[in-house]
Formats: structure tokens, C-alpha cells, sequence
């Protein structure tokens, strides 16, 4: 019988740092700073690309509050009831990376018709952080260490990822991934991180996907980044050989699955964000260490959706 190549022993394989391929960037790339507004792949009606102005800012700002506070259980403060937007200051000088469907035709506040956001990413290079009192991710793990510990390298942070639910299926994910590579082709970008959820705050319903994560895909000590010490918390709370990893699988969101599968590395401690009604984990992705197979999925020059 063939065997099936999404079972929990494979994918804990898969998983686990010491037995990923490693790959060199790129030499051959032309890079250009990705342009506002620039086109970065395209599927049949939905289009991935920059966002051209801070209208368009405000639209992903509303996706993401009716991903996170109306669909999830975040908890809005007046100024989030108010407008019904998810924003923060961030939001000012970071680039968003948008999902557009041309199928699906909105009338703006003049009657236009456009076309609806129903993806986003936020992104924060590090020379932009500098010049802005960092990331957005050091509020909750010691990423400075790391930085520094790395002088040549490029870091950028991805942040408020969030899919209309209509829309989470395989086309728009590769897509929302395509113009990540393109951004970090385009922009020389060594490593990403940033933070990602598990849903809940109750420590003991998600102990098993923290321990999995703990004793499967914690950094290796060169790229091991510590929750910040007043909100740590240990994800070691199972015995490996306790873990029903199945299970474990089946529950992590998919997001975290697709980081893993890419090449991603995890944090040590999680941290738990009560606004948002969640437990984070820190994502660490070195270029470097990215799956080959999926590089060459996209594409060395990110090729494979462009438009």
C-alpha cells in the first residue's frame, strides 16, 4: 500500500530543523524595490499586489476586523468599535501586501466600482523598523538578540495576515506566498519572522500543539529567539513521547502548517495576547533554510503566478 505522504511520521520529519535542505538565494534575480501598487502575480480574477494608497489601507484594516473581531474573539477597544478597523500605528509605515478579486465588484463612497480586498499581509522591513522604534514583534519576544547576533543580514517582520473565509482555499493562499517571495526577492530580505496565533488562551486545551511545536520544530540554537521574560510562557508541557502527534497536526492552524512545510523555524516560549484571544508563537524563516521544493514551486525569480 503507498504510503501516505501527509502522515504524522512524514510530517514530523518534515518538521524538524536538522533534516531540512538549505538552499542558496538567488544570484541570478533582478531586483528592483517592489513599486506602490506594483503587480506581483496574478490567478484567473485575483490579483496579488501592493497597496496603492492608504484608502486601500483602510480596506484591509476592515478585513482584518471582521476576520479577527467578528469572526474570531478579539476584543475591540472604542476606537476599533468606532471605525470598525483593526489599526495601529504600524500600519503608517509598514507595506501591505493585497489580494484582490476583479470578480467581485464593490461601490466606493463616489460609486465606483472596484475591485474587493480579500487577503492581506503586513509587512515591515528592518531599515524601516530603525528608523520607527523597531518591530512590532519585540513587544513580545527578544528579536533584538538575534538581529544582532546577525549584522549582514536583512530582517523582515510579517504581521496581520488574515483571508476573507470564502477565500481560504489553496489558490488564495499560494497567491497571498507568491508576492511574499516577489517582496522578498525584490527587497534582498535574508529572514523573516514574525509572530503567529493559535486560537484560545487556555493553555491546557492547546498543550499538545505547543509541545509538539517545542520538541518538533524549535530553532536550533544559532536562530532560537526567547519570549520576552515577563510573558513567557514554557511550550514544553508534554513529554514527547506523550503527544498524540496526530492530533497535535490536525489541530495547529493552517497558517503555522504552511510556515512549518516552508522551512520555518519556532521560537522558544509562547506568549499569550488576551486582546486578541490567542496564544502566539514566534516564526523565524531564514531564506537560507527555505524548502527547495517549494522555491522551485515559485519560482527562483518568484515566475510561477506572474502576470
Amino acid at each position: 500500500m503507498r504510503q501516505n505522504p501527509f502522515s504524522p511520521r512524514k510530517l514530523v520529519r518534515k518538521f524538524t530543523p536538522a533534516v531540512r535542505p538549505t538552499i542558496a538565494m538567488p544570484r541570478n534575480v533582478v531586483r528592483l524595490p517592489v513599486k506602490t501598487g506594483e503587480t506581483l502575480g496574478r490567478i484567473g480574477s485575483l490579483e496579488v499586489r501592493m497597496a496603492r494608497n492608504f484608502k486601500e489601507v483602510k480596506k484591509a484594516q476592515r478585513l482584518r476586523y471582521e476576520v479577527f473581531y467578528e469572526e474570531m474573539s478579539a476584543i475591540a477597544d472604542a476606537q476599533a468599535l468606532a471605525t470598525r478597523r483593526d489599526a495601529d500605528p504600524f500600519d503608517a509605515y509598514c507595506d501591505h501586501l493585497l489580494v484582490v478579486d476583479h470578480a467581485s465588484l464593490k461601490r466606493n463612497k463616489l460609486g465606483r466600482l472596484k475591485p474587493e480586498i480579500v487577503g492581506t499581509y503586513r509587512v515591515l522591513r528592518q531599515e524601516i523598523a530603525d528608523q520607527h522604534g523597531g518591530f512590532y514583534t519585540s513587544g513580545e519576544y527578544d528579536i533584538q538578540a538575534l538581529i544582532d547576533a546577525n549584522p549582514g543580514k536583512r530582517f523582515m517582520e510579517l504581521g496581520r495576515s488574515c483571508v476573507l473565509k470564502p477565500y481560504r482555499n489553496k489558490k488564495t493562499i499560494e497567491l497571498l506566498w507568491h508576492g511574499l517571495w516577489s517582496y522578498v526577492l525584490r527587497h534582498k530580505i535574508d529572514v523573516m519572522l514574525g509572530c503567529a496565533s493559535i486560537e484560545g488562551t487556555d493553555l491546557d486545551e492547546i498543550s499538545g500543539q505547543l509541545s509538539f511545536l517545542h520538541h518538533h520544530a524549535r530553532a536550533p540554537e544559532e536562530w532560537r529567539v526567547r519570549a520576552v521574560e515577563d510573558r513567557f510562557v514554557d511550550m514544553n508541557r508534554q513529554p514527547a513521547n506523550d503527544i498524540n502527534q496526530k492530533e497535535a497536526l490536525r489541530a495547529l492552524p493552517p497558517l503555522i502548517k504552511g510556515y512549518l512545510r516552508l522551512g520555518a523555524f519556532i521560537g522558544d516560549g509562547a506568549v499569550v495576547d488576551h486582546q486578541f484571544c490567542t496564544t502566539d508563537v514566534l516564526i523565524v524563516m531564514p531564506v537560507s533554510e527555505l524548502n527547495t521544493r517549494y522555491v522551485n514551486y515559485y519560482g527562483a525569480d518568484a515566475s510561477r503566478y506572474a502576470s
